[in-house]
This record gives C-alpha cells, sequence and structure tokens, in this order.
C-alpha cells in the first residue's frame, strides 16, 4: 500500500513538473509584446537577449501543425522548456533556398552571397543572383520535389529554408536525417500584400540582418499606406475582371486574395469580390462572360502581350467591352534572361510598387508621371 502511494505520488509530481515546463513554454513563445510581426498572419518572432522564438503557424493549407525554431546566437542559454524545439545557430554563414520570392530578400539584406545552392535555378531572373550562378558560387541542386539529397548534403549549408505543399515530402525528412536544419517558411500563404512582405523579417532573424528587415519593412509598409491615401477620395470605380482560360477552365481570383486585395485597395469595383476566401475559383467561361462581359479593366494572367496573340488565344476573348476598348494589362510578361517571371519573383517584396501599377491602370490621372513597374499593357 505504501508503494502504491509513493507511486501516485510520484506520478502526480512528474504530471505536475511536465504542465508546469509546457506552461512556461506556453507563456515564452506566447508573449504578445515581444511579437514583432504586425502584419504576416502566418508568422510570429519573439526576441530574447541570447535567442529569437520564430513561429510558422500556418505553414500549408489546412495545416494541423505548426513550426517553432530557436535561433542561438553563439554561446547562448536556451531554457529547459525550449528544448523540444529545433535549434539553429544564427547568423546562419550560408543557406540554400527553394523558392524564387526568398531571392530578393537576401538581396535586399545584402546577404546573397550566403547563397549557395537552389533548384532549378533558370528560374531566377535577379541580375545579382545570375552572376553569382554564372560564377559557381550558387548551385543548381534540382527541383523542388526532386532535390538532388547528395548534393545537398556536399555543400553542407548551415540551413535550408523551402516551403511545403501539403506536409508530405520524403526528401526534406531525408535531409534532416543527416543533420542539416530544414525550415518551413510560408510567404506564399499570406493573402495580404503586407502580410507577404513582412516575411523579410523571417530571413532578418536568421542572417542576423533583423535591423534591417525591419526598416526595410517599415518603409514599403509607408509607401503602401500613402498610395492608399492617394486614391481614398475617388469618386469613380473601374469594375474589374481577371484572370484568362486555361484549358476549359477559368481560374478566378477570390475576392480575399490578395490580388483581390490589390483592386480593393486600388480602388476598383473587383466583380469577384463576392467570391469568399482565398486562392482562386475555377468557373467556366459561360460564367465569367455573364458577370464580365461589361468590365472596364482586364488585369489578364499570362504572357502574350500582343494584341492579336492574345486574340487568337480565345476567339470569345474579342466579346469583352475591356478587349474592345484595349483596356487588357497582365502582370506577367516580363521575364529574366532564362525564362524566369520577374513579377513571381518580386512581388512579395515590392507591393507598393504593385498597388502603384494598378492605381496607375485605374485612376491614371493621380498618377501623371508614374511609369508602370510590372504591369505591361496588351496593345
Amino acid at each position: 500500500m505504501l508503494k502504491l502511494l509513493r507511486y501516485i505520488s510520484f506520478t502526480f509530481i512528474l504530471l505536475i513538473t511536465i504542465q508546469c515546463k509546457k506552461n512556461e513554454s506556453k507563456n515564452l513563445i506566447s508573449s504578445e509584446n515581444k511579437n514583432s510581426i504586425t502584419d504576416a498572419s502566418g508568422l510570429a518572432i519573439y526576441e530574447y537577449t541570447d535567442y529569437t522564438i520564430v513561429k510558422v503557424t500556418t505553414p500549408w493549407p489546412n495545416a494541423q501543425k505548426s513550426f517553432i525554431y530557436v535561433l542561438a546566437k553563439e554561446n547562448a542559454q536556451i531554457p529547459d522548456s525550449l528544448q523540444q524545439y529545433q535549434k539553429i545557430q544564427v547568423p546562419l554563414k550560408n543557406i540554400i533556398v527553394t523558392s524564387t520570392t526568398n531571392i530578393p530578400f537576401l538581396e535586399i539584406l545584402g546577404a546573397e552571397n550566403k547563397l549557395i545552392g537552389f533548384p532549378h535555378t533558370d528560374y531566377i531572373s535577379s541580375p545579382k543572383t545570375r552572376q553569382l550562378i554564372a560564377e559557381g558560387k550558387v548551385k543548381n541542386i534540382g527541383e523542388n520535389e526532386k532535390i538532388n539529397i547528395e548534393q545537398v548534403i556536399d555543400l553542407s549549408p548551415s540551413a535550408l529554408v523551402t516551403f511545403g505543399v501539403d506536409g508530405n515530402n520524403p526528401t526534406l525528412n531525408q535531409i534532416e536525417k543527416t543533420g542539416i536544419p530544414v525550415l518551413i517558411q510560408a510567404d506564399w500563404m499570406e493573402q495580404t500584400p503586407l502580410g507577404k512582405a513582412e516575411w523579410i523579417k523571417f530571413f532578418g532573424a536568421l542572417l542576423g540582418k533583423e535591423k534591417e528587415a525591419k526598416i526595410y519593412f517599415e518603409q514599403i509598409k509607408k509607401n503602401y499606406q500613402e498610395a492608399i491615401q492617394l486614391v481614398q477620395n475617388t469618386k469613380t470605380k473601374p469594375t474589374v475582371m481577371y484572370g484568362t482560360m486555361y484549358q476549359d477552365q477559368w481560374y478566378m481570383a477570390k475576392g480575399d486574395s490578395w490580388i483581390g486585395q490589390f483592386i480593393k485597395d486600388a480602388q476598383g469595383d473587383y466583380l469577384w469580390n463576392n467570391l469568399k476566401g482565398s486562392g482562386s475559383e475555377p468557373l467556366t467561361f459561360e460564367q465569367v462572360f455573364e458577370k464580365g462581359q461589361s468590365a472596364s479593366i482586364w488585369i489578364a494572367t499570362g504572357s502574350i502581350t500582343n494584341w492579336k496573340a492574345f486574340g487568337e488565344s480565345n476567339t470569345h476573348y474579342s466579346q469583352f467591352k475591356a478587349y474592345k476598348e484595349k483596356k487588357v494589362f497582365t502582370f506577367e510578361a516580363q521575364k529574366g534572361p532564362t525564362g524566369g517571371v520577374i513579377f513571381f519573383e518580386l512581388s512579395p517584396s515590392q507591393p507598393d510598387k504593385i498597388l502603384k501599377d494598378y492605381i496607375k491602370i485605374f485612376h491614371p490621372e493621380l498618377l501623371p508621371n508614374y511609369q508602370l513597374t510590372f504591369a505591361t499593357p496588351i496593345e
């Protein structure tokens, strides 16, 4: 009986200790006054003297898990309650990334020379990083879903930063088993323009460039808010349609998508604003034509900028008012020397310029001397 009581007491004390550790960890990670993130919904950063806690809360659609990384400076004393999380020594000496949207973040922070590997380097358009590729300083490590594990091991990066589509990538699991830290970043999951841009702070924390990341983001945010103020008192809103046919579907951006947000912030009347959610909705041509035939502005997808070629890509396009009045624009026409779409690479880090492009298209009188940065008229 006495042994039983001792066992019960020991078990009770052990459970209390574990719960206290969990609560201590939770309190550390949820210190709202220390979270430096303001606009990104899937990222939280808590800065301490010797270390930084980074939490990626929405790594992919319908994710059932989040990721917590403890970024430790040299000789940092990490609390016992945080030992359960992945620890990464910072600042990173070098890095592999797998998304072109990360390239501008590295360059903005002056850390492009730390990049040593990238899958399918032809997708990269930046002249700076293309030069590093030409010099052999950035190695092609395969493709996103087929990363060359042996090459990654040979490069021995301080960390591999990638993204997850559904959390099922055996290649990443194999790389982790070699001891190379694998970090998930999810700028692509953000649905607001400023939310995407704020992921520069993720790289700032990894590279010891926190100050530079904060300064850059605050400037972008200021520029973006000033552009919004520019159109606040506009009396008219042009009706806007989006997208093009792909095979037998027309993928329409939903109202809560970042495309929808740009159109709203630029004071455009997006005809599919009532499509709830983010991402896009597959529609038939008939559904799009019924609502969009009289739209004033058409933001098309794809790289065609020749009027004849655009019309021939689908003979039904000529039925739209925006086509007839030559009010069709695309953001995807500009390409790098090896075929990468510049908009896809730069857009998350330059939302202020995208917004100004939309304002120039919708309300040209408000920006008479502004030249379009990404948008190209189809003409």
